[in-house]
C-alpha cells in the first residue's frame, strides 16, 4: 500500500487524497502553500467582507457560528467577536454523545462571548434508530452528528435571515488537500448533497421506524430559500494560517478552555465534548480504512515541522491499534452486541488496506513497514519546533464518562451547585 513519503497517510484515505512523483500526498503539498501566503494581506480581505455583512441598524445577527464544547469553536469565537467585533447568532447541533467536559466547555464558552445561542436536541430515542439504521447500513456511527451539525446552521441561517455562515477548518483543505487555499473555497451545494447527508435515502426504512417526514430535519434548505436570503458559508483556515494546537494552546489561556486525555490518540484538544468521537467512532475509521486519528494528528505535526516521521509512526503503532474502552458504552446504549459490531462494519473493510488470514482480518501493509524507503529523506521537513500538549485541570472531580450526557446544566459556577445569571 502506499504511503505519503513525507507525512504517514495512506492512500486509503476516505477523501481520495493523491500522490505526485516524489511520493508526496496532496495534503502536504497544500499545507505547504502556509508558508508563502500574506496572512496579513488575507485577515484585511477577511474584515472587508465581514464589514459586508455587518447588520448596520443592529436589528438583525450578523451571522450564525456553529459552536460544540470542542474543536475550534473557542478560536472561531474568538475572530468573530474580538477581531472582527460581529454579532453572531450561536447554533449547535446535540449529537447526543455529550461528555461532562464538552458540556462544561460550551457553557463557559456562553458565558465568556455572552453571546445569543439555539441548541436542537431530536427525539433521543429517534436518534438512537438512526444511528442504528446507519451502523448496519454504512457502518456509520456519526451519521446523525455529520449531518445535524451542517444542516442545522444553514437552517437557523434561512429562518432568522443571516446570510452569512463562519466555519472554522474546511476538512478537506487540511488534511488531503482537496482544495487549495488560493481556491477560497466556500459552502457548496455539491458539498451539502454529496458529502454531509450522503445517504440520506437509507436511511428511510420501516425496520428502524424512520420514515420520510422523520427525516426532514436533517433536509437542507431548498436551494431557492437559500439564494433568497443569500446564504454563503465561509471558512477561516482561508484566512488565518491554521494550527490548531497553537489556537487551542491561546483558548485555554485565554477563555479556560479544557482539554482532556484521549484513548486513540496523543491530541487531547479537540474532541473533548464527545464520547465517542476519538474511540468508537474513530475505531470504525480504522477497521474500515486502516488509520485512525493518532495519524491524522501526527501529519499535521509533521507537516507544522514539530514531529518527525519516525515519532509519528511510534504513536500510531501505539494509538491507532487500540480497541477502545467506550465500545462496550456504545453496544450498551445501542442495544448490540460485539459480534454484530464487526458483522457491520466487515463489508466495509477497505480491500487496499485488510485482507482475511484464516479467518481473522488483519492490515496488509502497516506503515510500520514504511519507516524507511527510498526518497523520504529527499522530502523530509526537519522539526524545528518542540511543543508539548497541554491536559487542564478539571473544576470538578471527573471520573471518565461512563455513558453519553444528553443535556448537562447551562452554566457551571465555580461553587458547582446552583445556575448563576449575574
Amino acid at each position: 500500500m502506499k504511503y505519503c513519503k513525507r507525512c504517514v497517510y495512506p492512500e486509503t484515505h476516505p477523501h481520495n487524497m493523491t500522490f505526485d512523483t516524489e511520493g508526496v500526498c496532496s495534503g502536504c503539498r497544500t499545507h505547504e502553500e502556509k508558508d508563502v501566503i500574506d496572512w496579513n494581506e488575507r485577515l484585511e480581505s477577511l474584515k472587508k467582507l465581514a464589514e459586508r455583512y455587518r447588520n448596520k441598524d443592529g436589528s438583525n445577527y450578523d451571522c450564525v457560528v456553529p459552536v460544540v464544547g470542542g474543536k475550534d469553536s473557542y478560536f472561531i469565537m474568538h475572530i468573530v467577536t474580538k477581531i472582527l467585533k460581529l454579532n453572531p447568532l450561536l447554533v449547535t447541533f446535540n449529537e447526543q454523545y455529550n461528555t461532562k467536559k464538552g458540556i462544561r466547555n460550551l457553557a463557559n464558552l456562553l458565558t465568556k462571548f455572552d453571546c445569543d445561542h439555539i441548541q436542537y436536541t431530536i427525539d433521543p430515542g429517534f436518534a438512537k434508530r438512526i444511528v442504528k439504521a446507519s451502523m448496519k447500513k454504512n457502518a456509520d456511527m456519526y451519521w446523525h452528528c455529520n449531518a445535524g451539525s451542517n444542516v442545522f446552521p444553514v437552517q437557523m441561517a434561512v429562518k432568522f435571515n443571516i446570510p452569512l455562515i463562519i466555519w472554522g477548518a474546511h476538512p478537506l483543505v487540511e488534511s488531503v488537500g482537496m482544495f487549495s487555499h488560493h481556491d477560497f473555497v466556500e459552502m457548496s451545494r455539491k458539498t451539502r448533497k454529496e458529502h454531509y447527508v450522503r445517504g440520506h435515502e437509507q436511511l428511510i426504512d420501516d425496520e428502524y421506524n424512520i420514515t420520510e417526514k422523520d427525516m426532514k430535519i436533517f433536509e437542507y434548505p431548498s436551494d431557492e430559500e437559500i439564494e433568497k436570503v443569500g446564504v454563503r458559508g465561509i471558512y477561516l483556515n482561508n484566512f488565518f494560517r491554521w494550527d490548531s494546537q497553537k489556537q487551542h494552546e491561546d483558548m485555554i489561556r485565554l477563555y479556560g478552555y479544557e482539554s482532556g486525555e484521549q484513548e486513540r490518540t496523543f491530541n487531547p484538544y479537540e474532541n473533548v465534548h464527545c464520547l465517542y468521537s476519538d474511540g468508537v467512532h474513530d475505531y470504525l475509521k480504522f477497521l474500515k480504512f486502516g488509520f485512525g486519528r493518532a495519524t491524522d494528528h501526527a501529519c499535521r505535526d509533521i507537516r507544522l515541522k514539530r514531529m518527525t516521521r519516525e515519532k509519528a509512526i511510534e504513536l500510531i503503532q501505539k494509538y491507532d491499534y487500540k480497541k477502545p474502552e467506550d465500545l462496550k458504552i456504545f453496544l450498551d446504549w445501542i442495544g448490540m452486541s460485539e459480534t454484530e459490531f464487526y458483522g457491520c462494519v466487515d463489508p466495509f473493510r477497505d480491500p487496499k488496506a485488510w485482507e482475511k488470514v484464516e479467518g481473522k482480518w488483519k492490515l496488509k501493509d502497516p506503515i510500520i513497514d514504511h519507516v524507511k524507503e527510498e526518497g523520504i529523506d529527499d522530502v523530509r521537513l526537519q522539526k524545528i519546533e518542540e511543543r508539548k500538549y497541554i491536559l487542564t485541570v478539571s473544576p470538578e472531580s471527573d471520573e471518565k464518562d461512563d455513558k453519553p450526557y444528553l443535556l448537562g446544566r447551562g452554566y457551571l459556577d465555580k461553587r458547582n451547585f446552583r445556575a448563576v445569571t449575574d
